[in-house]
């Protein structure tokens, strides 16, 4: 079956480590990719959860579609660039000043001494507040410029646009997104789907510090209501379908059940994502934490840099590189009573000629 994408040339630029793209966005033809290397980030974890330290390629075994993988497994470090992308509209003023305080965490238990940070805010506006620096004064400085904005927060457009910044950092770095904010989308034009792959073909690891919604909207102030000034008629629905409110929802990715993730990628009418964040972190091989209190921010940002720095970066180049659409990546230790997680796959455009 023959799978079609799509997407920009500038969004085609890597999948995984490196992919050969040919595209035509103008002429609507098909993007067909050549995935050279896969990278699954991978952990693992004793029967006490403690990580598993000092095991080697001949420990670990990798399935593809079922399929036997002959992998390297890299256990030196590499230097990692981490954005952390924090929601910054009306309903985070009470709990901003609680994320001002982490610039020291960041810099000492997540990057690393040869790493760098980037902090990017979002309500309707996307800004870098601070490029990628090893900097810690200028990361510092950074965070205490970030105010609350506006009632929009659009979530997936900046996970986006920081996928973006990523991908023109060096190849040899491991790339990095830390998102602090709610679970949900509030505005963004562009659509769940293409944000993840963007994060697939850029080989970026998304982690999330979940606000607490309903902490969030009890201290809120009271916003004024602003109407939409697009109505749901006047908007554009690429698969050619009656643009009302519940379709208009559909497609930008509003609703209350999380889709299978081949789903939000065949474009299936009517799926609902209440949850981006989820997608986010369960598809790059990221993982979710919540907070309320300074020190459970604190300690979720302190689990996420012990992860970064316990994981094996597993690579191999597929052998089974003609079959389009999902593959599902099982890796497996052979030792016993170890827990293994690892991404659970990727997604792959094209067919042969």
């Amino acid at each position: 079956m023959a799978f079609t994408i799509q997407m920009s040339r500038k969004l085609a630029a890597v999948l995984m480590a490196s992919v050969m793209v040919a595209s035509s966005q103008e002429e609507g033809r098909t993007i067909r990719t050549i995935v050279n290397v896969v990278i699954a980030p991978t952990v693992v974890l004793d029967k006490d959860g403690n990580f598993v330290n000092g095991l080697t390629t001949q420990d670990f075994a990798v399935l593809d579609n079922d399929k036997p993988q002959d992998i390297k497994v890299d256990v030196t470090f590499q230097p990692i660039d981490v954005a952390v992308v924090i929601q910054a509209d009306a309903v985070t003023e009470d709990v901003l000043p609680k994320i001002k305080k982490i610039g020291p965490l960041l810099e000492n238990l997540v990057v690393g001494e040869q790493g760098t940070v980037a902090i990017v805010a979002f309500d309707h506006r996307i800004r870098v507040m601070q490029d990628f620096t090893s900097d810690g004064a200028k990361v510092k400085a950074a965070l205490e410029k970030i105010n609350p904005g506006s009632s929009t927060a659009r979530q997936i457009d900046a996970v986006n646009d920081t996928v973006r910044m990523l991908s023109h950092r060096p190849k040899d770095r491991r790339r990095i997104i830390l998102l602090i904010s709610e679970t949900r989308d509030k505005g963004s034009e562009g659509k769940l789907r293409e944000a993840l792959l963007l994060a697939e073909v850029n080989n970026v690891q998304v982690y999330t510090i979940n606000m607490s919604r309903f902490l969030n909207t009890l201290l809120a102030k009271t916003p004024v209501p602003r109407p939409n000034p697009i109505p749901p008629s006047a908007m554009h629905m690429p698969d050619g379908s009656l643009a009302t409110p519940n379709t208009v929802a559909q497609y930008t990715g509003t609703g209350n059940v999380l889709p299978a993730f081949v789903e939000i990628f065949r474009q299936v009418k009517a799926i609902f994502v209440s949850n981006p964040a989820e997608v986010f972190t369960k598809f790059t091989g990221g993982r979710e934490y919540g907070f309320i209190s300074q020190h459970a921010l604190e300690e979720a940002v302190s689990k996420i840099g012990e992860e970064l720095h316990s994981q094996y970066l597993i690579s191999y180049n597929p052998n089974n590189k003609l079959e389009g659409g999902w593959h599902a990546i099982q890796v497996s230790v052979r030792k016993p009573n170890l827990t293994v997680r690892t991404r659970p796959g990727y997604w792959l455009a094209g067919v042969p000629e």
